[in-house]
């Protein structure tokens, strides 16, 4: 059957237009679904063969309700499913599976794409027995709050919710709904007439029926929510072991110099000091002096940087501008090292996004560790590169490298290489941390290859101008 409607129609208009019309309640999706269901389990419980008009959300959820009443009660049942005519298609979304199995029983009509009815859900029940309306209207949504200037986006809004049993009401908006039929539609039976007092005992059983329906979507949201509170609780207790885990590890850090300054206080105090032993522990509290005012100032400039990243703006900067006036600065120290220190960068690459003066620092640190870790006679590259939508930045050196256990650890905060070599490289273990966080809000990414004894190679990757970020 191909039933259209030409004039533009409202059932909210309709029942609204009688005389001492309902009052609609502002209700929420969920309680329009119960009343849904409940309306279904009587005419189910009760076997009434009906003739429905609806309009309900294309959901399976919605849609389903239709196929347990159609498969409850049968070929004598009739539903008429109004439905927007979307361009280049037509059809009720996610019941498509489920029409085509009842196609016999369940005709469509179709609606203008600006039809009132966008706005409109409903569910009219007609049967000699019992009568009944469903309808949610949503309203339109406000352009701007007048007092706070803030656009409603309408996404929780409540609906207009109105459900009636009364014939009179019933009638009008079937009157209006045949009125509406375009004529070269299949004409659709006209002589319903909607009784104009529903019986009792059914009305009993529909409140007891929405009763019980509204309870068990009330405790589903319960559950939602106790669930949803869960989550967020074990995720509060999670960030509040990282931060015990986090001040345990700084206490720890910044005992170990005190630990070893004591110490060396300790043994300048003993009275048949030699010189050289004298120099060798004034040597070890500068060194360690030296270790916690770097452990303190990675503190602050770590704690500074997660402070203030969330807010931080990404800006255009050229890798050219930058990598060359950094590895100038760090050439004396490579010289003295006798290490080879080179870089390679076309000027022109294109711009990256990076957080303001983000990339400055993500280059030194890396730099700083490569010349850092790599021994005397060693070798340091820079090489920038086009690598698709990113510009690709490897950091790579001859240097003592890293166990392949050790890298998923070495962004850890205060995370230090260990080695078997005597030497103490320092070092308050944040480098890779800042540049890591860097790298995170900025978009881009840090990958590590690297051989015990043979070197490493850091590689950034930052998006280019003209590639959105992804942060």
């Amino acid at each position: 059957m191909n039933v259209s409607l030409a004039k533009d129609l409202s059932v909210y208009q309709l029942v609204m237009g009688v005389q001492v019309p309902p009052k609609p309640l502002s209700l929420s999706p969920a309680t329009l679904l119960s009343l849904v269901r409940a309306q279904i389990d009587l005419l189910i419980e009760q076997q009434i063969a009906a003739t429905l008009w609806v309009k309900l959300p294309p959901d399976k959820i919605w849609q389903s309700e239709l196929t347990r009443y159609q498969f409850s009660v049968g070929a004598s049942s009739l539903i008429y499913t109004c439905q927007i005519e979307e361009s280049g298609r037509t059809g009720a979304g996610g019941a498509g599976k489920e029409n085509t199995l009842l196609s016999p029983y369940r005709v469509s009509v179709h609606l203008p794409p600006d039809s009132q009815l966008r706005r409109e859900n409903f569910l009219m029940v007609l049967s000699p027995q019992f009568c009944s309306l469903i309808l949610a209207h949503r309203p339109l949504k406000k352009r701007k709050s007048q007092t706070s200037g803030k656009v409603n986006t309408n996404k929780n809004q409540p609906l207009l919710i109105i459900t009636t049993v009364e014939g009179r009401i019933i009638q009008q908006v079937l009157d209006g709904i045949q009125q509406a039929i375009t004529p070269e539609s299949t004409p659709i039976p006209a002589s319903f007439i909607c009784p104009t007092v529903p019986q009792l005992a059914l009305m009993n059983q529909l409140l007891a029926k929405q009763l019980l329906r509204q309870d068990e979507i009330n405790r589903q949201m319960i559950t939602v929510r106790t669930t949803k509170l869960e989550q967020q609780n074990q995720e509060l207790h999670n960030k509040d072991q990282l931060k015990d885990e986090y001040l345990n590890n700084v206490c720890q850090e910044l005992r170990i110099p005190l630990t070893h300054m004591k110490t060396a206080l300790s043994l300048l105090n003993s009275p048949n000091l030699k010189p050289p032993q004298r120099q060798r522990y004034l040597q070890m509290l500068n060194t360690q002096c030296d270790h916690q005012n770097s452990l303190i100032t990675g503190l602050l400039e770590l704690v500074q940087l997660e402070r203030n990243l969330e807010g931080t703006t990404l800006e255009s900067v050229r890798v050219a501008d930058i990598v060359p006036g950094v590895v100038s600065t760090y050439q004396p120290v490579a010289q003295e090292k006798g290490i080879m220190l080179a870089y390679t960068v076309p000027t022109e690459l294109p711009s990256v996004w990076c957080v303001s003066g983000g990339l400055r620092q993500i280059v030194i640190n890396l730099l700083h560790n490569s010349i850092k870790f790599t021994p005397n006679g060693g070798q340091v590259w820079v090489r920038a590169r086009i690598q698709g939508d990113y510009v690709q930045l490897e950091f790579r050196d001859t240097g003592i490298g890293i166990a392949e256990s050790e890298i998923p650890k070495i962004f850890d905060r205060f995370y230090r290489v260990r080695t078997a070599a005597t030497e103490d490289y320092g070092g308050a273990g944040l480098g890779l941390t800042i540049v890591q966080q860097l790298l995170l809000r900025s978009g881009g990414s840090i990958s590590v290859k690297s051989k015990l004894y043979e070197g490493s190679t850091f590689t950034v990757q930052l998006a280019s101008i003209g590639d959105t970020p992804k942060v």
